[in-house]
């Protein structure tokens, strides 16, 4: 008993203290400093500048390549109603209205880099380089470029297609032009990368895997298969499945992944179908973007497929 006598009021007077220096007052100009996660400066998007030179009319022509450093599966795109700034180093500025910049709408994986997409008609397809025009605008020494953008992070969500939505700005110095970039991985993730024989756990514990792989005379032709261990008839949507390979460029129209055609996998059954993409027969390298319908409809979760061997 006169231990415990002893020890309870040690102990009262070690708690007292703890939570007093707490509360201590430090002088003024003494802060406390903040603390720094490392790396947490780069959870945006972060852009390099690849080449500064003139467009075919003589305006001022800027090529570059967008990263994604968020730290997850992201789209990103200028802000549509917004124009890039050029700021010189004399602090003049330059609305520049001419502005191809993002992902067209696909999500590129953690730690990729790309510097265009496909765009146009799915019947008239064309391959559209990020970058920037600024008409009569001349650049110096210490000028600048600065493009306001939205981006969508996380699993896709098609009933809420842009929910976790952050805007940012893309600040590029035009003194820094580098010209040896690899593409498409500028840092890599640990376990980011599936291969060719993964088997994905989709919607109501379906199962797809991706059978094949061959490589046409327009691109590639890859074959899937679900199976469904259900007792009810199901699709899993996957869309039409981009990829983007060694020379920067994401390769696949964009569209809604749940209007793409399925089969449907009748119960304790597998299913197989195929999906195409168009990609230039001189390019190598290539991944897979793959969204998988998963948790919930509608609803999709993102893996990177190695197909460079391909």
């Amino acid at each position: 008993m006169t231990f415990r006598k002893i020890l309870i009021p040690a102990l009262l007077a070690y708690v007292f203290f703890s939570f007093a220096c707490v509360y201590i007052v430090l002088p003024e100009g003494l802060e406390t400093p903040e603390v720094v996660v490392e790396g947490a400066e780069l959870k945006a998007w972060n852009a390099v500048v690849t080449n500064v030179g003139k467009s075919d009319s003589g305006d001022l022509h800027i090529e570059f390549t967008i990263r994604n450093d968020t730290g997850d599966w992201s789209t990103m795109r200028a802000l549509p109603e917004n124009p890039a700034v050029l700021t010189t180093s004399d602090g003049k500025s330059t609305n520049c209205d001419t502005v191809f910049v993002g992902t067209g709408g696909h999500r590129l994986a953690p730690g990729f880099q790309t510097r265009g997409y496909t765009t146009g008609k799915k019947d008239d397809l064309k391959t559209q380089l990020i970058y920037v025009e600024c008409k009569g605008a001349t650049t110096d020494a210490g000028s600048n470029l600065s493009i306001e953008y939205a981006s969508f992070g996380g699993i896709l969500d098609d009933y809420d297609p842009e929910a976790n939505k952050t805007e940012g700005v893309l600040e590029l110095n035009l003194d820094e032009v580098v010209t040896d970039l690899q593409y498409p991985i500028a840092v890599p993730v640990e376990g980011l990368i599936q291969d060719t024989g993964v088997s994905i756990t989709a919607l109501s514990d379906n199962v797809v895997n991706l059978l094949d792989v061959q490589r046409t005379d327009t691109g590639f032709q890859f074959t899937w298969q679900n199976f469904n261990p259900t007792k009810f008839p199901l699709k899993t949507h996957l869309g039409t499945p981009p990829v983007i390979g060694a020379d920067g460029i994401i390769y696949g129209f964009y569209e809604s992944l749940d209007i793409v055609p399925i089969p449907i996998t009748p119960p304790n059954e597998k299913v197989e179908w195929t999906t195409e993409v168009a990609v230039p027969k001189d390019v190598t390298g290539f991944y897979i973007l793959l969204s998988v319908e998963s948790n919930k409809p509608r609803t999709y979760v993102n893996y990177l497929v190695d197909i460079s061997d391909k």
